[in-house]
């Protein structure tokens, strides 16, 4: 049975990829601050109280996956603020810069030894990211770390060929979550479906790159 790592798991994209991969006759582990009633019918495993940017849970992390092999890795928790020029608060940048590039950094390099050849890491990121496609400016600490990752997904790419890991930079679209209070153009479930399909699709000859979950590939 192959298993899947789930990092966000308890709600929105994360939970609808965790429902998707349980449904395949994947085993899911979920990875969460807190779980949900819905996660805890989907998952195998969880591994609540973990926060991505501290050092200590990581290593708790490692801890409750020792043993397991990982078959596919979802980076997927993240945070999303804003931030007005003249206003500017750095403490606000320096947290999305954490938790949306270094710990799926910090995470993916922790769990390099359960994974194998063949296995992949896809990292959920955002075309907000995206240098070439900013046409409207702001999100300053949002388009930052997500353009920090995107760099830091191509190396990983590129450091992982050679053990047959395959990363892909994966943007969900504008979707129905929380995060951007239920605004978005398509449903958790839509881009769930979309994201596997770019996962499913995902090898050594095109790791590396960056795609909207609709099959796009998107300019850096």
């Amino acid at each position: 049975m192959k298993h899947v790592v789930i990092t966000g798991a308890n709600r929105g994209i994360g939970l609808e990829l965790a429902r998707h991969y349980q449904s395949e006759g994947w085993r899911v582990t979920g990875v969460c601050r807190e779980s949900s009633s819905e996660l805890d019918e989907v998952a195998k495993q969880i591994i609540e109280g973990i926060d991505v940017t501290s050092k200590e849970f990581v290593d708790l992390l490692v801890a409750a996956l020792q043993g397991q092999t990982i078959d596919l890795l979802i980076n997927n928790a993240g945070v999303l603020l804003d931030e007005t020029l003249g206003e500017l608060d750095f403490d606000s940048l320096r947290l999305q810069m954490e938790i949306n590039a270094f710990a799926p950094l910090k995470i993916s390099e922790a769990l390099l030894p359960n994974m194998t050849e063949g296995s992949k890491i896809a990292n959920i990121t955002s075309r907000m990211g995206s240098i070439a496609d900013n046409s409207s400016g702001g999100r300053y600490g949002y388009r930052a770390s997500k353009a920090a990752f995107n760099a830091l997904g191509r190396s990983l790419a590129i450091d992982l060929k050679g053990r047959g890991i395959a990363v892909a930079q994966l943007h969900p679209g504008f979707v129905k979550t929380r995060m951007v209070n239920f605004g978005g153009l398509i449903t958790p479930q839509e881009s769930a479906a979309g994201l596997a399909e770019r996962i499913e699709a995902l090898n050594l000859e095109n790791s590396g790159s960056f795609w909207h979950c609709n099959g796009e590939e998107l300019p850096w």
